[in-house]
């Protein structure tokens, strides 16, 4: 598990620069069992209303394509699109 932690946030290292850039970060939470990916967005991401897009298109992108072992990835703190 350890190995696609590392891999996972090398993943997520990609997009961090963007992320900073506009007072944001993410953090890993947990890999679960099952293979899923538990992240919390934090700082101007946690209450972002674009911090839907910013996950599926940035963040979720980024896990799924580079391990592909993960099956699913879940924002726990994500803000609703209105």
């Amino acid at each position: 598990m350890e190995n696609l932690i590392e891999r996972v946030e090398t993943a997520l290292n990609s997009v961090r620069p963007y992320l900073q850039t506009d007072g944001g970060n993410v953090k890993v939470v947990e890999i679960t069992d099952d293979y899923t990916v538990k992240l919390e967005l934090m700082g101007a991401c946690g209450s972002c209303p674009m911090s839907s897009m910013t996950f599926k298109a940035g963040l979720e992108e980024a896990i799924l394509k580079a391990v592909p072992e993960i099956r699913k990835v879940e924002a726990l703190n994500l803000t609703p699109a209105f």
